[in-house]
Order: C-alpha cells, then sequence, then structure tokens
C-alpha cells in the first residue's frame, strides 16, 4: 500500500476513529487502525469489538493494499504535523512497518497483519429510516446527561430508542434515566421506522455518534435490528452491538396527578441556583425551594460553609410548599430548556417533579426530590 493524502483530511478521519481504541488493550490487534487504500480513497476502521467506525477520505493512490497502525501513535504524528503538509504513507515489503513521510520527518511504525484485523459482520439490518442530523442531535443532546454510569444496572446504560405515541402523533423518542432523573424527548416519527424495535444505544455509542454529527447537517441513514444499529453518514459509518436488556416501564414513573404548576424565567433561575449552590455540600449539592404566591426562594445550608437565599419572582398562584433538588441534576435540565419560561408541575415535597418548556412540550424531564 502506498498513497498521498492531506494532513486535514488523514487528521479529521482519524480523530473520529481513533476514540473508538480504547487505551488499554489486552488484544493487541485492537489498539490498531486498519487502513485500506483503493480506487482513489482512504478507508479507516478502528473497533473495539462492540462498537465499529469507518471513514472513507479522498487519498492519491499509488498502490492499493491494506495494513493496520498503532491509532494513537499515528493520529499524535499526523497532529503535530503543520498544516496544509502532504502526508505519505507507505506499507511495502514484508517487514510489518508503515513508512510516514512529510516534508523532512519520517516515522516508521510496527504494524499487524491486516488479514488479523476483526471486523463487524455487515449485512443489511431489518429496519431502515431517515432522520435529519438535527433531530438526531435534538435527542442525543437533550437525554444523554441522565444515561446512568452504574455497571450494575447495565441497563440504563444508554439512551432507549423506539416509536410511539404522543397525543396520538407517531414520534421517535429517546429516553434516558439513572433513578434520579429522566429525560424523554420526542421528535416526529420518519418513514419507514413503524415497528421498529425498541432498542437500548449504549452510552459509549452516544458520544462517539455526537461527535460525528459535528461533521454534517445531512441526513443520517439509521438501519437497525434487535441487537445492531448502524448510522450511515456517507463518507463515515458507525456500527454498533446494542445493549441485551430491558429499559424499564419509563411510564410508571411519569407523575399524572400533579397539580401545582410554577413558571420561571429559564435562565434567571438557572443562574440563581448556581449562585446558591455554591454553599451546599460537594456530596448532597442539595438547594431548597421554597414556594408562595409569586414568589420563589431559594435557599443552601451547609455546617462547613454557611448559608445562601435568593429570591426570584415567579408565576405560582397555589399553596406554599417547600422542595429539595440536587442543583447539578436542575442545572443539567434547565440547560436543555431552549424557550424563555421553564414550567414545574409539582405535587409535594416528597413526589417526582415534571420540568419541561412552557412552550415546548417535546421534551419532559422527571426530577426526584431530596430531603433538605
Amino acid at each position: 500500500m502506498k498513497i498521498t493524502i492531506e494532513r486535514a483530511a488523514l487528521l479529521r478521519a482519524l480523530g473520529h476513529v481513533q476514540s473508538v481504541v480504547e487505551r488499554r488493550n489486552t488484544i493487541p490487534i485492537l489498539s490498531n487502525v486498519l487502513l485500506r487504500a483503493e480506487s482513489g480513497r482512504l478507508s479507516l476502521s478502528a473497533t473495539d469489538m462492540d462498537l465499529e467506525v469507518v471513514e472513507v477520505v479522498p487519498a492519491q493512490v499509488v498502490r492499493e493494499g491494506k495494513t493496520t497502525a498503532p491509532a494513537h501513535t499515528l493520529y499524535d504524528i499526523v497532529r503535530k504535523l503543520k498544516d496544509g503538509a502532504q502526508v505519505e504513507l507507505d506499507a511495502s515489503g514484508d517487514r510489518g512497518a508503515l513508512t510516514l513521510r512529510s516534508g523532512r520527518s519520517t516515522f516508521t511504525l510496527a504494524c499487524l497483519p491486516a488479514e488479523d484485523y476483526p471486523v463487524m459482520s455487515g449485512g443489511p439490518l431489518a429496519h431502515e429510516f431517515l432522520l435529519a442530523a438535527n433531530d438526531l442531535k435534538g435527542l442525543i443532546d437533550r437525554t444523554r446527561f441522565a444515561i446512568s454510569t452504574e455497571e450494575t444496572r447495565y441497563y440504563l446504560n444508554g439512551i432507549y430508542l423506539h416509536a410511539a405515541q404522543s397525543a396520538e402523533v407517531d414520534v421517535l423518542r429517546a429516553v434516558a434515566t439513572d433513578g434520579h432523573r429522566l429525560a424523554r424527548v420526542d421528535v416526529p416519527l420518519p418513514d419507514g421506522a413503524k415497528g421498529m424495535p425498541g432498542v437500548i444505544v449504549p452510552r459509549k455509542t452516544v458520544m462517539e455518534l455526537r461527535k460525528l454529527l459535528d461533521e454534517t447537517d445531512q441526513a443520517v441513514r439509521i438501519e437497525l435490528s434487535e441487537t445492531k444499529i448502524r448510522f450511515d453518514f456517507g463518507d463515515g459509518v458507525l456500527t454498533s452491538k446494542l445493549i441485551d436488556g430491558t429499559f424499564p416501564d419509563y411510564d410508571r414513573v411519569i407523575p399524572a396527578g400533579n397539580d401545582k404548576i410554577l413558571e420561571v424565567a429559564t435562565r434567571l433561575f438557572a443562574e440563581a441556583v448556581d449562585r446558591v449552590s455554591t454553599i451546599s455540600t460537594e456530596k448532597s449539592r442539595a438547594v431548597k425551594l421554597a414556594l408562595d404566591h409569586g414568589s420563589l426562594v431559594l435557599s443552601a445550608t451547609s455546617p462547613e460553609n454557611g448559608t445562601a437565599s435568593e429570591e426570584i419572582e415567579v408565576g405560582y398562584q397555589h399553596g406554599p410548599i417547600e422542595i429539595g433538588f440536587n442543583s447539578r441534576y436542575l442545572l443539567d435540565i434547565t440547560q436543555q430548556i431552549e424557550g424563555e419560561d421553564a414550567q414545574f408541575v409539582m405535587a409535594d415535597a416528597a413526589s417526582p417533579t415534571i420540568l419541561r418548556d412552557a412552550r415546548d412540550h417535546s421534551a419532559l424531564y422527571v426530577l426526584m426530590p431530596m430531603r433538605v
């Protein structure tokens, strides 16, 4: 294999694929990126056996062929080359080495045989549809903060993607929860998605997918089965295994009888929570909301740091209520609310609270209260 390629194109593709590669690998070949040159293009692949990213970039192919090279080392080398440089990659002969030349720099990297590189099986997946990149970004951005990191509840370690109905309208719904908070976001159901199985997309896949979405504004082709999902960007493809588990019935934790409604300016509220929570302890991060007609007092108390309180005007026409929340969780949710006003729908100090954009009900959040 011998090619010449622009540094910028190679760096961008390597940036996408190398982040899939785990830093510590017991299987040496999984530390490498697979390079395949043919028909004026260079294909780069990386996998951790659960997730695979393949990206194709234009290149001047002098001699077709394939090899593998250490992913992180190759990325670091290309990152440190000069802007605008041309990069020559040459894996000639039987020495099991890849030579990289650029300007006056030459690097020789040890390679492993391309034939040993594991490839996730391709082939068609049962369900296929197109989803606008912005819709997919919205589903991820507004739910990923609530993905659980608790490995024992592995079925919560991802985003639950499924077809559902909202007010008798078909929607594609993403749900994530860690047991303390829940995020549920809907977009219109794309053609072809009706009848798709509910799938749990792993956290790592979600994070890698989000990086790829920054590079496109085109529709993404999504193919899936009950065990695998594939996102096709045209010049890049991400394929992932799905979490083999049953996502809990999230409808059961969304309260239906809450009757106390609070409306507050989103930014004003978030800034006040941020200020008051400076006092709260690192462990609990608790902030108390004391509500009475038209008034909200936010407060925090800490034995080490003292006390803090701030009063803001709000839309609230019910009796007094005091309720505590984790300030970090409150801020995570208010960051997802793009509208001017946030709406809280509460019952009492011990019951889950619904949060949402006062004008846009396509996203809904549930937050468990804390004792303060």
